[in-house]
Order: structure tokens, then C-alpha cells, then sequence
């Protein structure tokens, strides 16, 4: 076929492997891996040396470490990836490109890659990638030191970790922590739907990954040396096969601890043939799509994987062949549910196809070097096809949490380059219907799926999905310490099964009864205790004065003191003869300073009280709160004043939203009420420079009621509430009700319907004590009935 000039097309290929122990181990660095793997590409596809002025453009995936600021080792890294490994080979690239973290970006580069020389925008590219794990952690089990920092000067385009779209608060804070937990959600919910039990699950997944293990034995790139391994061997827990979360033990997951690099030369069939590179090293892209799937609790269904399937069907329409016509598969292994959510329930492939569903061996076996490993496996499949001239390969690409996906369909045969940024694809997949979310589930509900996670191979704690008896879906885990909940999952299939389950400031919990929870979380008697660690309180007849006393860090919260300050607010609410509250703080200094940031960076675990910090912020009140600020108001600190319907300062005290300063945002209120409060461009420039608003500026403002002299906040304090005080405690009540109610849909409805709390007031004793001590001349005697 007469082809186009500007047709992309592969034309080298390189990979190494090095492997600890062996006399050729250098502990080489990862840009060194990756240098070392194109230099090989390079010269596969001609010489370095003849490409050295050619390559105009390199572009290299993310190491572990560079996409994910937990995953640090001590022996440094370069500053620019992809410039460093051009250093090393002596190349000027124009562009540098350093792509977002993600198991699908070897393939979505060079999708991308494809266009840009279709375009014409570069000449020659250089695709790379490696990871030097194993050696990091070899280095700090012996003892020794490595020094694999380094600064290289240059542009690049560096799209950052790409945690974005896959790390949530609201997982991780439930126990999604790492890859294990959120698969083993997703296996358990395609065993459930195929009815199977967990043993006989389990031998499929052996049957699976089986002969996975024949073809990394005989892959010269593999990791380390592989044996071939029976379906029972790889699901037989012992000690060097231990459960990670169920079902996985470990020999069925992806191994990290790897020293791999691989790497893609491409160019344009004009380019190749101007440079004498021979046509039998030609591969072309006949087709190719990159999908994000729906986040994890947005999916209908957890054990699918249909975007993933979506973009496979996509890119073999493209190229024109189904899966008959497809002589090699690489389906992304790092889990069992990643091949067989794809290639066997979504293209209809058998586990034990002679093709087999992987050219390099599968990241178990051959390894996993982070988000590099699908450029092994377009590597291997370069091979492959250049021995097989004419045939026709898939490589899919996987990343998160079966979240993205990248396919790529590659033959020897000639093909023209149809661009495609599969927005078609993408915008079916964003319209598709997602469970609705249970803010705070309660009570009785349903197991969806689940898995058990495992420390040190022992089992810790049990997370599910589940459904209220509305349909509403949600995540729980076990509380700390619940043996029990856990050991019923592992000696019967949970899936269906009847749960209770209770909101927490730490997240949901569950357990099988609603004794079982009880016990676990007894409700709290909403009374006052007589002291209090963090706090103190002073009641004075119906007002009830609470100081936050933590003056050695100006009053500074961390999450225990924000739990019983929660409690205290409890007590407040629930007993009839408190009428009004101050808050204040203890010392002269502060309010308060918001979050205790040493804490927070101590690492220690965070939780927030449903009520919001301090117990307060995101509290549903009917009783008054008077904010007695004694000194500065930082963070959180003036998001509980915020939160508080009267607001006495002392003339030193000052207001800020200082959170942008220390890299987080004022998500306790602070974004929702300071611009409803004051004229929304001032309160932007606030929130946006975390600048502080001085007392005397923000009464100007009307975000204080008044300001008092030095050391004078409670005194101004106290005469408001005294004020209140007099007032009918049942009118002050449902006046909050009502504002309360407005607030919560709109003024236009709420002047248009009566409220419904106007029939607690109307058939209250206050209600008629007030109007009768006024015609009998003398001061109501109120009952808050």
C-alpha cells in the first residue's frame, strides 16, 4: 500500500534487566536502567551514534517514586527524568516530556507520540522507562549508601504524579490503602456474580496466572529466575506465599521490587527510509484508544472492568480485526481481575488460549517495574511480530485501580495513522449512571462485596462496599481490634450478607449485628463530665462557658482534642436547662490557632467528629453559641468562629484563613461562610493570600459583632449572652430552627411557607408565659417548655 511520508511507525526496541547477585550487578540507578535500555533501542533500530542528532524529542514514564510522595527511598533522584537518561546518551532533545504516573502511560505516550509525528512536530522520539526498586531496597537491608541524585538544566513538561482521579480521602480513610484492598473489592465482586466459592475462585486465578509463569521463565528480562508454577502452587498460602488481602496471596500480585527498563525509538516511514533503517524492523499502531473508567464507588458494577473493554473493542475496529485475527495478547497482570475482567468477560478469551494472554510473563512473574511495565510488553510484542511478519498484536495498558486504560493494536503491516483522542469513548463512559453515595450510613444494610486485609500475613481489618436498604452505596471497614467481624468474613462468603453499620469521625464501621456494634461503639451518654484533658467548662445556671486549653500551642487542635470538644458540644445540646455557650480560649494569645500541624505531620492517624473540628464547624445547632475570641484566630480557629452565631474580639484578636499558607485549603466551613459573610471579593482576597483581617477591620466588615478592649472578650461575651439570656430560651430556639431551615432552602420558600417549627413554639409554655408577664408587668418566668 502506498503509505504517507509522515506515517509513524516503531522502529527500535531495547530492554535490560539487572538482577542482584549476578557478576555483572552495578546497582545501577533508574535514569542509568533507562539509558541503558534506549541505548539498546537506539542501536537496535541503527546505532546510537548514527541517532544521536536525530532524536528531537524523549519522553519517559514515572518512577514509583516520583508518583507518589509516600514512596521515598534515601539515595536521591534527578530532578528532570527524561533529560538526565538523554544526558547520559549524549542527547539534545528538544522536547522532554515526563509523563503522570499510571500503568497506562507507556502506551498513552505513545499514542501520543504517534500523532506528534503525524503532525509533524517532531522528527525522531525516544520512549523510556525504568525502575531500580529491588537495588533501593537491597542498598538499605545491607547497610550501604548510594548517591543517585542529580540536577539537569533543560525544559520539560512535567505533568506530575497523577494521583489525581485516584486517591481519595474517603477511600483511604476507610482502608483503601494501596493497590491490594481496592482489587481484592473488585475480585470478590466478579466471584460473587460468577457464584463461585472463594477455593474455587481462587484455583481460577491459579489457572489464570499459571502459565504466566512458563513464558517469564523463559523470558531472558524477567526480574529474577522464574519456575513454572501448577494453579495450586500459586494459590497454596505458606510463608513465602503469604495473604496480602483477600484473595490474593502473593505469589497472584504484582512484584515491584524490580530492576527493568525498557524502551521505543519511533520515527515517520519518511525519516526511516531517509536513514536507511530497515523495513523489518517497522511496526505500526493499526489502532488505539485511552479511557478513564469511573471512580471506584461510582461504578455500577465493581467486578467490571467495561471502559477497559470499551477502549480494547475501539482500537480492534480501528485496525480492522477481531480477536480470531489476533495472533498476540499483553493484558496488564498486576492482578488476576485486570486480565480476566478484560480479555476473558469483556473479548470472550479463554484463560488457557494457546496464544496465551501475555508476551513478556505478566507483572508477577517477569516483574512489574512500576509504571513502565507496558513498555516491556510493546517491546516484547515488537519482537513477537517482527518474527511473525504480518500478524497481528494487542497490548493493554493498565492503571490505578482498573482506572485507566490504554490499548494499542500493532502489526508489520503497513497501516496509515488515524489520530484519536477516543473523546467519543469517553464522554459514553461519563454518562453512565453511578450508585448514589450514603453520607453517613446508619443502621442496616447489606454487604455489596468485601475484602480482608493482611499485615504481615495475619489478618487486620475487613473493608466492604455496601448498601443501605435504599440502594445507597458506601464503604465501611472494622473497627480496630474486631477479631470477630473479621474471622466471619474469612469462614463463610460475606457477600449479601446482612450488616450494621454506624458513622464515625474516623469513618464508617460495621459488624454483623447491631449488638456487635454496640459493643464495639457505645453511644455516649451526651451528658458533661467533671473535667476534660483538652477543655474545660464552666456552668453558671443556664450558660455553660468552654475554654479550649491547650495554651502551649495557642490553643492549637489535634484530632482527641476536637473528639471532646464534640462531646462537650453533645452535652450542650442535649441538656434542656442550657440555655447559651461561650467559647473561648485559655491564655491571652490565641483563640485558637486551628489544626495542630505538628501533630498532623507526626504522621499519627487524623479524624475529624462528624460535628467538624472542634466539634463545631459542621454541627447542626438549635442553642446559640457566642464566640468569645481572645487572641488570634488562625485556620480552624476562625472557621469556629465562623461557625458560631455571635462573635465578641478582643481589640488584639485578628482572623485568617491561613490554611493556602501550609499547603491545605479551609474545609472546615472557613470556603463556605467567610464569603456569605462579608463581601465575597474580600473575602476571596482572604481565603486566596491567607492574609489575617485585624479585629478592628473585620467588626468594619461584620464578621464581629464587637470588639472589646485587651483581655476584655469574655466580659463583652458574657453581656450578650446575659442578653439572650432574658430572652424565651423556646423563641431563641426556633428562631434558630427557622434561620437554620432558610439557610437550607432558600428564602423565597421559606417566606412562602409557614414552618414547621412554628407548632413547637405555639404549643410551648413559653409561648404563653411571655405575653402574660407582660400584661402582668413583671419579668417572665421562662421553662424552656
Amino acid at each position: 500500500m502506498s503509505l504517507s511520508l509522515s506515517t509513524p511507525v516503531i522502529v527500535g526496541i531495547g530492554q535490560f534487566t539487572e538482577r542482584i547477585g549476578t557478576p555483572a550487578f552495578r546497582a545501577l540507578s533508574a535514569a542509568d536502567i533507562a539509558a541503558e535500555s534506549a541505548q539498546r533501542a537506539l542501536d537496535d533500530a541503527l546505532s546510537l551514534d548514527r541517532l544521536r542528532t536525530e532524536i528531537d524529542a524523549i519522553a519517559t514514564t514515572r518512577t514509583f517514586e516520583d508518583s507518589n510522595p509516600l514512596r521515598v527511598q534515601p539515595f536521591g533522584r534527578s530532578n528532570n527524568f527524561p533529560r538526565s537518561v538523554a544526558h547520559r546518551l549524549g542527547l539534545t532533545p528538544r522536547i522532554a516530556v515526563w509523563e503522570k504516573g499510571g500503568g497506562d502511560s507507556p502506551q498513552k505516550l505513545v499514542n501520543e507520540f504517534c500523532a506528534r509525528l503525524a503532525n509533524g512536530e517532531c522528527r525522531m522520539v525516544l520512549i523510556a522507562g525504568a525502575e531500580n526498586i529491588s537495588t533501593a531496597r537491597w542498598l538499605k537491608a545491607e547497610g550501604q549508601t548510594a548517591d543517585w541524585s542529580e540536577t539537569v538544566e533543560g525544559s520539560v513538561d512535567n505533568r506530575g504524579m497523577g494521583l489525581h482521579g485516584l486517591v481519595y480521602r474517603y477511600n483511604t480513610a476507610h482502608g483503601l490503602i494501596g493497590t491490594a484492598p481496592t482489587y481484592g473489592l473488585c475480585e470478590t465482586a466478579r466471584r460473587a456474580a460468577l457464584g463461585q466459592t472463594l477455593a474455587q475462585y481462587q484455583l481460577e486465578m491459579g489457572r489464570l496466572f499459571a502459565p504466566f509463569t512458563a513464558i517469564a521463565g523463559a523470558n531472558p528480562y524477567a526480574s529474577s529466575v522464574v519456575s513454572s508454577s501448577t494453579p495450586e502452587e500459586l494459590v497454596t498460602v505458606g510463608e513465602r506465599n503469604r495473604m496480602i488481602a483477600l484473595p490474593y496471596p502473593q505469589r497472584l500480585m504484582a512484584r515491584d521490587q524490580v530492576n527493568q527498563g525498557a524502551a521505543l525509538v519511533l520515527t515517520t516511514v519518511g525519516v526511516a527510509r531517509e536513514l536507511g533503517i530497515a523495513e523489518d524492523k517497522w511496526v505500526f499502531i493499526h489502532g488505539h484508544a485511552a479511557v478513564v473508567e469511573r471512580e471506584v464507588m461510582q461504578r455500577q458494577h465493581l467486578g467490571h472492568y467495561s471502559a477497559a473493554v470499551l477502549a480494547c473493542r475501539d482500537a480492534m475496529q480501528q485496525a480492522g480485526v477481531t480477536t480470531d485475527e489476533l495472533a498476540f495478547f499483553d493484558f496488564y497482570s498486576c492482578y488476576p481481575i485486570a486480565v480476566s475482567s478484560v480479555a476473558i468477560d469483556g473479548l470472550g478469551l479463554r484463560a488457557d488460549d494457546p496464544r496465551g494472554l501475555t508476551v513478556t510473563g505478566g507483572l508477577p512473574y517477569f516483574g512489574g517495574p512500576g509504571n513502565n511495565y507496558s513498555m516491556h510488553a510493546i517491546a516484547t510484542m515488537v519482537e513477537r511480530l517482527r518474527g511473525q511478519p504480518g500478524t497481528y498484536g494487542l497490548v493493554g495498558a493498565n492503571g490505578g485501580y482498573l482506572s485507566k486504560y490504554a490499548v494499542g493494536i500493532y502489526s508489520t503491516r503497513p497501516a496509515s495513522f488515524v489520530p484519536t483522542d477516543s473523546a467519543h469513548l469517553q464522554a459514553e463512559i461519563d454518562s453512565w449512571p453511578a450508585p448514589v453515595r450514603a453520607a453517613r450510613p446508619e443502621g442496616r444494610a447489606t454487604i455489596e462485596t468485601c475484602t480482608v486485609v493482611y499485615t504481615k500475613g495475619v489478618p487486620d481489618y475487613a473493608v466492604m462496599v455496601g448498601r443501605t436498604e435504599d440502594q445507597a452505596r458506601f464503604l465501611a471497614r472494622t473497627e480496630p481490634g474486631d477479631t470477630q467481624t473479621v474471622e466471619t468474613i474469612l469462614n463463610g462468603d460475606a457477600v449479601g450478607r446482612t450488616v450494621f453499620v454506624r458513622a464515625t469521625g474516623r469513618g464508617n464501621r460495621f459488624a454483623f449485628s447491631e449488638a456487635r456494634i454496640n459493643e464495639l461503639l457505645p453511644r455516649r451518654p451526651a451528658v458533661l463530665r467533671a473535667s476534660y484533658e483538652y477543655g474545660k467548662v464552666e456552668r453558671r445556671d443556664h450558660l455553660l462557658i468552654v475554654t479550649i486549653n491547650r495554651p502551649d500551642v495557642r490553643n492549637a487542635l489535634h484530632p482527641m482534642a476536637s473528639e471532646e470538644l464534640a462531646e462537650i458540644w453533645d452535652a450542650y445540646e442535649a441538656d434542656p436547662n442550657l440555655w447559651v455557650a461561650i467559647l473561648t480560649g485559655a491564655g491571652t494569645e490565641a483563640f485558637s490557632s486551628g489544626n495542630d500541624l505538628k501533630y498532623t505531620a507526626s504522621g499519627k492517624p487524623m479524624w475529624m467528629p462528624l460535628s467538624g473540628f472542634g466539634g463545631l464547624t459542621a454541627r447542626k445547632r438549635t442553642k446559640p453559641v457566642i464566640a468569645a475570641v481572645n487572641g488570634v484566630a488562625m485556620g480552624g480557629g476562625t472557621e469556629m468562629a465562623l461557625a458560631c452565631d455571635v462573635v465578641v474580639a478582643d481589640e488584639r484578636a485578628s482572623f485568617a484563613l491561613s490554611e493556602v499558607r501550609v499547603g491545605v485549603v479551609a474545609a472546615a466551613g472557613g470556603l463556605v461562610r467567610l464569603p456569605r459573610e462579608i463581601p465575597r471579593k474580600i473575602a476571596m482576597e482572604h481565603i486566596l493570600t491567607g492574609r489575617a483581617i485585624p479585629a478592628a477591620r473585620a467588626a468594619q466588615l461584620g464578621l464581629v459583632n464587637r470588639v472589646m478592649p485587651a483581655g476584655e472578650a469574655l466580659a463583652g461575651a458574657l453581656t450578650i449572652a446575659e442578653e439572650i439570656l432574658s430572652a424565651s430560651p423556646t423563641s431563641v430556639r426556633v428562631s434558630m430552627k427557622v434561620v437554620n431551615e432558610t439557610d437550607e432552602r432558600g428564602a423565597e420558600v421559606s417566606l412562602t411557607t409557614a414552618s414547621r417549627h412554628l407548632d413547637e413554639l405555639y404549643t410551648s409554655e413559653d409561648y404563653l408565659e411571655g405575653p402574660r408577664a407582660f400584661a402582668e408587668k413583671r419579668k417572665p418566668l421562662w421553662k424552656n417548655l
